[in-house]
């Protein structure tokens, strides 16, 4: 069993998942916040076509995904973005939008066995090409030993389900989560 890890976050805050397709970010996220903290890509790329999977709509859904995080830093919430962000300009730009309001980012990386990643997205419905599903592990391994250098107050790192199972995410002492 993995020793407890405690994530304490900031209100405002950000946090950053960080992850393949099938590296269970959305499940994170359900089992450790409200949803009205999170903002997911796939959300937003249904709510613009109707299909989470359609990546013509990615550009589109991401612009939509920074203005409400600004807007939702500013109104002094936290915000969980929910999205692969294996590329380090999109944790850059992400983590910049944070700095320049004030408020601290947190990586977590998912970075769990690539064969755990592969079976979990062949059990979704709707799977992610398993050629994506390789890119975005590949990029995640070039670039999760510089994420600390990419304006993150905090990096967790998880590389197994009991790291995973032995996190406890908790709102800095005083904070208490928006009404509504």
């Amino acid at each position: 069993m993995a020793a407890p890890i405690e994530i304490v976050l900031e209100v405002p805050g950000l946090v950053v998942l960080v992850g393949a397709a099938g590296a269970g970010k959305s499940t994170f996220v359900a089992r450790h916040f409200e949803p009205r903290d999170a903002l997911s890509s796939d959300d937003l790329r249904a709510a613009l076509t109707g299909d989470p999977g359609d990546q013509t709509a990615t550009r589109p859904a991401f612009a939509i995904l920074h203005r409400e995080l600004v807007r939702r830093l500013r109104a002094g919430r936290l915000v969980v973005v929910d999205a692969t962000n294996v590329r380090p300009f999109a944790r850059r730009a992400l983590a910049r939008r944070a700095d320049s309001l004030g408020a601290p980012a947190t990586a977590i990386v998912l970075d769990l066995p690539s064969g755990l990643i592969h079976a979990r997205n062949l059990a979704r419905p709707r799977p992610v090409p398993i050629a994506a599903v390789d890119a975005q592990l590949a990029e995640l391994a070039r670039s999760v030993g510089a994420i600390e250098e990419e304006g993150f107050a905090r990096v967790v790192v998880l590389r197994s389900p009991a790291d995973v199972e032995a996190v406890r995410v908790v709102r800095a002492p005083g904070e208490t989560a928006p009404a509504g």
